[in-house]
C-alpha cells in the first residue's frame, strides 16, 4: 500500500546564487556600549581628520561585574561626523566597525598587539525618544 521512495539530496554547486563576485574574508564587531567621553577629531592627514572616542561595555554580574573598554575611529564626514562630535559623554551607542589585529615592537624591544576598530556606522542605541531628541539636535535644515 505504501511504498518507500529514496531521494538522493540533489547536488549543490559551489557558487553563490546572490553574487558572481569571489567571496573575501571579513572581520568586523558590533559594539553596543556607553560613550567613556566627548569624541574627538584628530588630524590624519593633510586634508583628512578622523573622530576617536571609547566605548565601554559591562560583563559579569554583582561585585565581579567589570567593563571592556574599546577604542574606536570613524573617518564619518559632514552630517555624521557633525553628529557624532556632539554626542555627549554616557550615551549608549550601536557600533558597528572592521576590525583588524595590528601587532608591533614598542620602544622596550616588547612584542604588542592592538585591536583596531574602524567605525561604519553608529546609530544610537537606547530608547526611541533619545533617537529621536539626537536626532533633532543634529538637523541642520
Amino acid at each position: 500500500m505504501f511504498s518507500r521512495t529514496i531521494r538522493a539530496a540533489p547536488l549543490r554547486l559551489s557558487t553563490r546564487a546572490f553574487s558572481t563576485t569571489p567571496r573575501a574574508d571579513v572581520a568586523r564587531m558590533t559594539i553596543i556600549g556607553r560613550l567613556a567621553a566627548a569624541p574627538e577629531e584628530v588630524q590624519a592627514g593633510p586634508d583628512r581628520t578622523l573622530v576617536r572616542y571609547a566605548l565601554g561595555t559591562n560583563y559579569g554580574k554583582g561585585e565581579a561585574q567589570k567593563t571592556s573598554w574599546f577604542r574606536v575611529a570613524s573617518f564619518a564626514t559632514g552630517p555624521q561626523k557633525d553628529f557624532l562630535l556632539n554626542v555627549p559623554k554616557g550615551a549608549l551607542l550601536h557600533v558597528d566597525a572592521d576590525a583588524r589585529m595590528d601587532s608591533y615592537t614598542d620602544g622596550e624591544g616588547n612584542k604588542r598587539s592592538n585591536l583596531s576598530l574602524i567605525a561604519s556606522e553608529f546609530p544610537l542605541a537606547g530608547p526611541w525618544w533619545q533617537r529621536v531628541m539626537f536626532c533633532i539636535y543634529c538637523d541642520d535644515g
